[in-house]
């Protein structure tokens, strides 16, 4: 077992840094095809929920809901969609992803169901800074 937290390499490859909550590293999933977070708990080696303590499950649970509150503030949707997979990343991660009626996936999952496509720069940076600011998080963090 490591000693410190390490973000997979293809969770950082896919996502740009929100920033960080009491437990939580919070990314933005870089596919501006849906507005969506991933949540990563900054604990070593962790793969199931059931890995971690019970106190950090609490946390996580609180975090989920702020991250799923301040998406839908900043990115209006019809549906939240919040789903810890881990068959290509095992280490744990919880997605929380505004869905639209009108977006390509609708109803279906939206994993595979088409390309990412890259957030423009600008656009990115905003809704960034709009989610530090719904979360609480410090960008200088």
């Amino acid at each position: 077992m490591s000693e410190t937290f390490t973000l997979h390499p293809q969770l950082a490859a896919d996502t740009v840094p929100v920033g960080d909550l009491a437990l939580c590293r919070v990314l933005l999933s870089n596919d501006a095809n849906y507005p969506w977070l991933v949540l990563v708990p900054r604990r070593p080696d962790i793969v199931e929920l059931l890995d971690l303590t019970a106190a950090d499950r609490a946390v996580l649970s609180a975090e989920i809901d702020a991250a799923a509150r301040a998406l839908k503030g900043t990115a209006p949707c019809d549906k939240l969609n919040v789903a810890a997979l881990g068959n290509m990343v095992p280490q744990l991660h919880v997605h929380v992803i505004a869905r639209r009626r009108s977006d390509a996936a609708w109803p279906k999952p939206v994993w595979g169901a088409a390309p990412a496509t890259a957030y423009d720069p600008a656009a990115r940076d905003a809704l960034v800074a709009a989610l530090r600011r719904q979360l609480g998080i410090d960008p200088s963090s």
